[in-house]
C-alpha cells in the first residue's frame, strides 16, 4: 500500500494523539480485513516497544454494546420456523420448504427496520393498510381462500415479529438489526462502563440510523473520535452520489455545527493513468486482466496492486488464468457457495438419489445421465473406476440402471463409490452424514495427491460446515422428513453461504471485492465487470416493503445502494494512480450490458490531471473462417492403405472418402472411432439394424425354396415377436415400454409387416421367387493396369434372389429413397458426388455378386421401407426422361469399374492429400 494510504494517515494520528493511553484506546473500522493492514502501519510507524490499541470491526463492537451473539443465516431461519410454528393454527402451517422461500425475505425486512430504528407495528400497519386498499373492492364473501390467505398473511407480520424478537433475545442471540436496537437500548448502560476508554471510528461513509446514533452519543460524551475519508471533490459537489452520505452527515450531525469534520482529503484531482478496457465476456475479462498483472509484474512487486471483482462469477477464471509470476496472493472476497465445483457435485448427488428415489424406493432405480454426471465429476473421476463403469454403460445402452445391477457391474470393494451410490433413507440426517463422509473422503484424496489446490480445498471446507450445520439443526429440529424436502432445504441455504479464502494479506496480489475494498488504498488497482446491472448493482430489490414506502420512512433505497457503490468506486481511484476499468462489451448473454455509468462519469467529469485512454481488445480473429485440414500422405499412411487394399475396400469406405477425405483418414486410416454414448432414443441406423436382423431370421427357414403365400403368412405370425427379440438383443438394456422408443418399436414392427404383406400381393400376382443369400459378405478382386497392384472389393449384401428367372440384389434402406436418385444420365462424376453413394454401392455389390453368377441377367436396386409403394427401384441409365436400361450387363460394370478405378487411384495416389470437404 502507498505511504500515503488512509491506513497510514491512521496510524500517525493514533502515535500523535495517543501513543501514552494505547491500552485504553479501540479502533473501529469497517471490517475485520483492514485490522491486518492496520496493525502493519503501527508496526512501521512506532519505533519502540508498545501496546497494540484494540482494533474492532463495526459488527463486533456493536454486539459488544448490545452483549448479544449473532447467529448465521441458516441458524436464523430454522429458529424463525420454530417460532413461526408456535403462533400458526397447524391447519395452516406451511412446510419448512414454502417457508424458507418468504421467510429469508421477511426476515431482511426485520432486518432494515431494526437497523433504521423504525417502529415495527407502524411499518406493518402501513403495509396492512396498503394491502387492503389494493383489494377496497372486494366483499366479504367475494374474497377467496387465497386472499384470505394472502391478508390473513399481513395481519400476522406483527405477531411473526414480536414474538421472534423476543425468541432471539430469551437466547441471548440475534440478527444484525436485532443486535442494533438493542445496543442503541443499551448506550447509556455501555457509557457508563467504559470509564476513561476511548474510541476511534475511522473510515467510514453510509451508516444506518443505529449506527449514527451510537456514534453521536460518544462524540456527545466525548468518548469518541470521528476520522472520515472524504473527498473534497464529491463533498463540495451537491449532485455527485460519492459524497451524499458525507453531505449529509456534515449537515445534520449536531456535533459538526462546533467542531471540524475530520478527515477530508484533496487526492482524486491528482495525476493519474486510466485505462477503459472492454473485451468480450467474463473470460475475456479474466485473461485481459491477467495480461495487465503480468505487464506489471515484469516491472515492479505486486504487493502496491489490487484486483477488485465486480462479480464474483470472474474469480475462478482468473485464478486460471494469473501468470506464473504471481507467487503470493490473498482472496478477500466471498464466494458464492452456489457457484463452486463441490457444492455442484453435491447437487448432482441429489438429483440422482432423489429421482432414483422417486421412481421406486424399492428397486432404487438410477438415470445413466445422472450416473454418468457423477462419475465424470472431476472430484470423483480420479478415485473411482470411472473410464470402466462409463463403457459398460454406454456398451450396453444402460437408460437405466438399478442400484443392485450398478453394483455388480462395479465389482470393485471401493469404498468411495460405494459411499456415493449407496442407498439413501428419507432421513435428512443420514443423508447429510452422508455427503459429510464425501467431502471428507475428497478431502483426504486431495491431501494425499500432495494437491496444491487451495481453492477447491477452500470449497470443500466451506461446504462441508454447511452441511455439518445443517445436519445439526435437522437432528434439533425435526422440520424435514423427506429427500425432497432436504433438497429444497438445500438449495435455499446455499445461496446464503459463502465460501473464506485463507491466505497472507501482506504478501503479493490482492484479490478481492468491492465491499473489502472498504478503508484501504492501493497505487494500482484493476477493477472488473464494469457494467450497469453489476456495477453498480441493478434496481431489484428482494423485500415486502415497497419502494416508496421505504422513501418515506428512511429506508435504503436503490438510490442510497447506488450512492454505496458510487463512493467504493471513487474511492478505490481516490489514491490510485494506475487504474484499470474493465467491461464487457458484449450485448447479448447473461453477463452483458452497456459500459457502467461510472466509466461515462469519469469520461465527461474529466480532471485536468487524468489521462484517460479506451481501447477495446478482441480476440485475434483469422482471415479464414476456418482452414480446411490437409494431411500428405506418408510412407505409414501408404503402408495402411495398401494394407486396407489387402483387406478389402467395403462400398461404404468408398463412399466416406467422397463424402469428406478427411473423414476418411481418421476413421479408416488412424481407425478413430467414434465415442461410444447410450443410446437414449432409438437411432435411425439402430432401427435398420433391428429391421435387417428381423427379416434376415424370419426368411432364413425358406432359403433356396421358392416362396409359398402360407410361408409368408408363417412370417407374418411371428414378425412382431421377432423385432421384440432384435430390439432387446440390439438396443440391449434400453428402455423400450415407453416414450420415442415405444414409437420406433411400433415403426419396425410396421415396417416388417408392411413388407411382408408387400411380399405376399407380389406372390399372390404369380410372382416366382427363390431367396438365395441374406446378409450374405461377398468379395472380388479388382485387377487393372491402371492400378498400382490389385484391390480387395467386399461388402455384406442384404438380399439376393431369383424373381420370375431374374437375379435380383436387394438393398433394405429404413430411410426415404426415391428412383430418381437411383439414376444418372451418364457416367461422368459418378465418384466425385455423394448423391451417387447409394448408386455406387449397389454396382460394388453387382461386380463381387458377378463372379458367382457369371453370364446372369441382373438386377440391383434398394427397398425403401419409407417408400414401400414404389416396391423394388432398380438401378437405371435414362436418356433424358426415358428409361434407356435397367439391368446391370458387362458393358454397365466395365464402365463402373473405369469410375471405381479413378476413386481408387485418388485414394492410393501418393501425392494427393487428405483434403477436409467443407460443408
Amino acid at each position: 500500500m502507498k505511504t500515503n494510504s488512509f491506513l497510514s494517515l491512521l496510524a500517525n494520528h493514533i502515535l500523535a494523539n495517543h501513543s501514552l493511553e494505547m491500552e485504553s484506546l479501540t479502533i473501529v473500522l469497517p471490517n475485520k480485513r483492514a485490522r491486518v493492514f492496520l496493525l502493519e502501519e503501527l508496526k512501521q510507524t512506532i519505533q519502540s516497544n508498545s501496546f497494540a490499541p484494540r482494533i474492532s470491526s463495526i459488527e463486533d463492537f456493536i454486539q459488544e454494546i448490545a452483549s448479544i451473539r449473532t447467529i448465521d443465516s441458516i441458524e436464523l431461519l430454522f429458529e424463525f420456523y420454530s417460532v413461526y410454528l408456535s403462533v400458526t393454527n397447524k391447519n395452516e402451517q406451511q412446510s419448512f420448504e414454502q417457508f424458507s422461500i418468504w421467510g429469508k425475505t421477511l426476515l431482511q425486512d426485520f432486518n432494515e427496520i431494526d437497523r433504521y430504528l423504525l417502529s415495527p407495528n407502524h411499518v406493518f400497519s402501513y403495509l396492512k393498510e396498503i394491502e387492503a386498499i389494493k383489494r377496497w373492492n372486494l366483499e366479504l364473501q367475494d374474497k377467496t381462500k387465497l386472499i384470505e390467505n394472502y391478508l390473513q398473511f399481513w395481519d400476522n407480520m406483527p405477531l411473526y415479529y414480536d414474538t421472534f424478537y423476543k425468541h432471539l433475545l430469551n437466547k441471548g442471540v440475534g440478527y444484525q438489526g436485532l443486535i442494533y436496537r438493542e445496543a442503541v437500548e443499551n448506550l447509556n448502560h455501555f457509557s457508563n462502563t467504559i470509564g476513561n476508554h476511548h474510541f476511534i471510528f475511522a473510515g467510514f461513509n453510509a451508516l444506518n440510523i443505529a449506527e449514527e446514533m451510537i456514534f453521536q452519543h460518544l462524540l456527545s460524551i466525548e468518548k469518541a473520535t470521528v476520522l472520515w475519508d472524504a473527498e473534497e471533490t464529491f463533498l463540495n459537489d451537491p449532485y455527485h452520489d460519492a459524497g451524499l452520505f458525507a453531505r449529509k452527515i456534515k449537515k445534520s450531525w449536531s456535533f459538526y455545527k462546533n467542531n471540524p469534520y475530520q478527515w477530508i482529503f484533496n487526492e482524486f484531482k491528482e495525476a493519474k493513468n486510466i485505462q477503459i478496457m472492454g473485451t468480450p465476456k467474463t473470460i475475456g475479462q479474466a485473461k485481459l486482466a491477467a495480461d495487465i498483472i503480468q505487464t506489471i509484474a515484469d516491472q515492479q512487486p505486486l504487493e502496491k496492486v489490487a484486483i477488485v471483482l465486480g462479480e464474483e462469477n470472474i474469480l475462478i477464471p482468473l485464478l486460471n488464468s494469473l501468470p506464473n509470476s504471481v507467487s503470493h496472493l490473498n482472496i478477500t472476497m466471498g464466494y458464492s457457495g452456489k457457484n463452486n465445483p463441490v457444492q455442484l457435485l453435491l447437487s448432482k448427488l441429489f438429483k440422482m438419489h432423489h429421482n432414483a428415489f422417486k421412481r421406486s424406493q424399492s428397486s432404487y432405480v438410477f438415470y445413466y445421465k445422472d450416473v454418468l454426471e457423477v462419475l465424470q465429476n472431476p472430484l470423483v473421476e480420479p478415485f473411482v473406476n470411472a473410464k470402466t463403469l462409463v463403457n459398460q454403460i454406454n456398451q450396453y445402452n444402460y437408460t437405466f440402471i438399478s442400484h443392485v445391477k450398478l453394483v455388480e457391474m462395479f465389482n470393485q470393494s471401493n469404498s468411495f463409490f460405494q459411499l456415493l451410490f449407496e442407498k439413501w433413507s428419507a432421513n435428512p440426517v443420514q443423508i447429510l452424514d452422508t455427503l459429510a463422509t464425501v467431502l471428507i473422503k475428497i478431502k483426504h484424496f486431495l491431501e494425499s495427491e500432495d494437491s496444491k489446490d487451495k481453492i477447491t480445498n477452500s470449497f470443500v471446507y466451506a461446504i462441508f460446515k454447511i452441511i455439518n450445520k445443517l445436519s445439526n439443526y435437522c437432528s434439533e429440529h425435526n422440520y424435514i422428513t423427506s429427500i425432497e424436502g432436504l433438497h429444497g432445504l438445500y438449495k435455499q441455504i446455499i445461496d446464503l453461504a459463502e465460501v473464506s479464502f485463507e491466505g497472507e494479506p501482506l504478501q503479493g496480489l490482492q484479490i478481492m471485492g468491492v465491499l473489502e475494498s472498504r478503508v484501504l488504498d492501493f497505487e494500482t488497482v484493476i477493477i472488473t465487470s464494469m457494467n450497469e446491472g453489476v456495477f453498480p448493482a441493478g434496481k431489484s430489490q428482494n423485500s415486502f416493503i415497497p419502494l416508496d414506502v421505504k422513501r418515506e420512512l428512511g429506508l435504503p433505497t436503490f438510490k442510497e445502494k447506488d450512492a454505496i457503490y458510487t463512493y467504493h468506486f471513487y474511492h478505490l481511484l481516490q489514491r490510485a494512480k494506475n487504474i484499470y476499468l474493465l467491461y464487457n462489451t458484449e450485448s447479448e448473454g447473461i453477463d452483458a450490458g452497456e459500459k457502467s455509468r461510472f466509466i461515462t462519469q469519469l469520461e465527461v467529469e474529466k480532471q485536468p490531471n487524468h489521462v484517460l485512454s479506451h481501447q477495446i481488445y478482441n480476440a485475434i480473429l483469422p482471415e479464414k473462417a476456418h482452414e480446411p485440414m490437409v494431411v500428405e500422405k506418408s510412407e505409414l499412411v501408404m503402408e495402411r492403405l495398401r494394407e486396407m487394399a489387402g483387406n478389402g475396400f467395403s462400398p461404404s469406405t468408398l463412399t466416406t472418402y467422397i463424402r469428406n477425405p478427411m473423414q476418411f483418414y481418421f476413421q479408416r486410416i488412424l481407425r478413430i472411432s467414434e465415442t461410444e454414448e447410450v443410446e437414449e432414443n432409438i437411432a435411425i441406423n439402430t432401427l435398420g439394424t433391428i429391421i435387417h436382423a428381423a427379416l434376415e431370421v424370419l426368411y432364413k427357414p425358406y432359403i433356396n425354396t421358392f416362396l409359398s403365400i402360407s410361408n409368408v403368412e408363417n412370417m407374418l405370425k411371428i414378425a412382431d415377436s421377432e423385432v421384440f427379440k432384435q430390439f432387446k438383443t440390439v438396443y440391449k438394456e434400453g428402455e423400450i415400454t415407453k416414450g420415442k422408443n415405444l414409437l420406433a418399436f411400433e415403426v419396425a414392427k410396421r415396417n416388417v409387416y408392411n413388407f411382408l404383406q408387400l411380399e405376399k400381393r407380389l406372390l399372390e400376382q404369380d410372382d416366382a421367387v427363390k431367396v438365395l443369400f441374406l446378409e450374405k459378405n461377398f468379395e472380388a478382386v479388382l485387377q487393372d493396369v491402371r492400378l498400382p497392384f490389385p484391390i480387395k472389393i467386399k461388402g455384406n449384401v442384404d438380399r439376393i434372389e431369383l424373381r420370375n428367372g431374374k437375379l435380383r440384389i436387394i438393398d433394405y434402406k429404413t430411410g426415404k429413397v426415391e428412383q430418381n436418385g437411383l439414376a444418372i444420365q451418364n457416367w461422368n462424376g459418378l465418384t466425385d458426388d455423394i448423391k451417387h453413394d447409394k448408386i455406387i454401392q449397389l454396382l460394388c455389390y453387382a461386380f463381387m455378386v458377378q463372379a458367382e453368377f457369371p453370364n446372369t441377367e441382373m438386377e440391383v436396386g434398394i427397398i425403401s421401407f419409407k417408400n414401400l409403394k414404389a416396391g423394388f427401384m432398380p438401378f437405371q441409365i435414362k436418356e433424358g426422361r426415358e428409361v434407356i436400361l435397367n439391368e446391370v450387363d458387362d458393358t454397365v460394370l466395365e464402365d463402373f469399374k473405369t469410375e471405381l478405378i479413378t476413386l481408387l487411384k485418388k485414394i492410393l495416389d501418393e501425392q494427393t492429400p487428405f483434403v477436409e470437404q467443407i460443408i
